[in-house]
């Protein structure tokens, strides 16, 4: 994945069972419990390139979340702060070698920002 790309999706879900089988009977997407990933059953597309999680609701997720890759988190945020957005939630870190945050752009559109690892492995 390159800077600008849509990396993950997150999907709220009240059932992971019921999630399961409608994603991967809809789309064929192949839908895996990783430890360390309780409540959150990742998916990854057929194209092996775009993929995202299941995460419960109970986790204080109430829409769908788009993450768009960049290079750098503080950079993009100190960009969604000069060109009139606003910052939901700060860096943060998945991983030893992952983060991401959360912004709001100028219209009230909640996107998510990832920097780091592209998969699940």
């Amino acid at each position: 994945m390159a800077h600008g790309d849509i990396t993950h999706i997150d999907i709220p879900v009240t059932d992971h069972a019921r999630a399961k089988h409608f994603y991967g009977a809809l789309f064929g997407w192949d839908i895996v419990d990783y430890p360390g990933y309780e409540n959150y059953p990742m998916w990854r597309a057929p194209n092996q390139i775009s993929g995202g999680g299941l995460p419960g609701r109970d986790m204080g997720m109430t829409e769908v979340t788009s993450y768009v890759e960049v290079d750098s988190i503080d950079d993009a945020l100190a960009k969604v702060r000069a060109n009139g957005g606003s910052v939901v939630q700060e860096k943060m870190p998945i991983t030893d070698t992952s983060w991401s945050a959360v912004f709001e752009d100028p219209d009230g559109n909640t996107l998510a920002l990832y920097e780091g690892e592209t998969s699940a492995d």
